[in-house]
């Protein structure tokens, strides 16, 4: 079992696809979950693993698929109704699960995002200081050194190629819908290019020209490091994201209308259609208690 999680985690690393990892630390009798049990949860809610039963999975899969949108671990407590002798611990969330059948567990949830994207286009010095460093900082890099790169799904695209490519670059990073886009120019050079592209307001404040934080840079080396600077203070400080359509959008949540458990709703989740109405459940048990209750064929 866990050389198979192990394996799918890295298989999902490589192919740089976002997931959460959940792992139970800590469990109390009687839980079918050990310390040690693991899982990944996916954009779309899947999980694959094992963290405990369906109710457990459930409030696992809640909490985790957030965490794609947040980037910040955690640590989970999942308790049942009524209460369980179970030390608190510091900085966790804790979430009552009606449909637990007795004990308590907690489950670490790391998200493991892709590396954010720079798309990189030019054959100059600073463009191949740019290209050294990017890596160091966590970047995953796509450098056309002649060419306009693939800029989709980019964090943010980097200019730097002495006039070659750059409004077709601008203009594809633009549409993208990419945020940040850097320009290697001086500042009269710069605004020619961001006039001559006919940019509207919105579009223009997307493009960063002269690229960099000011710290006096005069080497090729110097200059990366405050554009790299700027990019990081984007994504840390303003919230830079990936460009739309880089992850699947999250999925709806319902109310359990037996336990009152919040669930998210995907293909496996229990489910029952009653005059018109949809109604989603935390596991079958409490699908067919409701199906009793209003009269309804499953």
């Amino acid at each position: 079992m866990q050389r198979t999680h192990a394996a799918r985690v890295a298989d999902l690393i490589s192919r740089g696809i976002p997931f959460v990892q959940a792992t139970v630390v800590r469990a109390q009798c009687p839980t079918s979950a050990r310390p040690g049990d693991a899982a990944v949860v996916l954009g779309d809610g899947a999980v694959e693993g094992f963290v405990g039963g369906q109710c457990a999975e459930g409030s696992v899969r809640l909490a985790a698929v957030p965490l794609l949108e947040t980037g910040e671990p955690l640590l989970l407590r999942i308790l049942p109704e009524g209460g369980a002798d179970f030390p608190e611990s510091d900085g966790a969330q804790t979430v009552v699960n009606p449909c637990l059948s007795g004990g308590a567990i907690e489950v670490f949830l790391e998200p493991k995002l892709p590396a954010p994207l720079l798309a990189l286009v030019g054959a100059t010095p600073i463009a191949d200081a740019l290209a050294r460093f990017a890596e160091p900082l966590g970047f995953s890099l796509q450098h056309a050194s002649g060419e306009v790169p693939a800029v989709a799904g980019a964090t943010a695209v980097l200019v730097s190629s002495h006039g070659r490519h750059e409004p077709e670059t601008i203009r594809a990073a633009l549409d993208a819908g990419v945020e940040f886009i850097g320009l290697v120019a001086s500042a009269k050079r710069g605004a020619a290019v961001i006039a001559e592209l006919g940019l509207t307001d919105a579009e223009a404040a997307r493009v960063h020209s002269p690229v960099g934080i000011d710290i006096g840079a005069r080497t090729a080396e110097e200059i990366a490091v405050s554009i790299l600077a700027e990019v990081v203070r984007a994504i840390r400080v303003d919230g830079l994201r990936a460009a739309p359509g880089a992850a699947p959008a999250l999925p709806a949540s319902a109310v359990d209308p037996v336990c009152g458990m919040e669930v998210l709703v995907g293909s496996d989740t229990a489910h029952l259609h009653v005059d018109g109405v949809d109604h989603w459940f935390c596991n079958p048990g409490c699908r067919t208690r409701y199906a009793e209750e209003v009269g309804a064929a499953l």
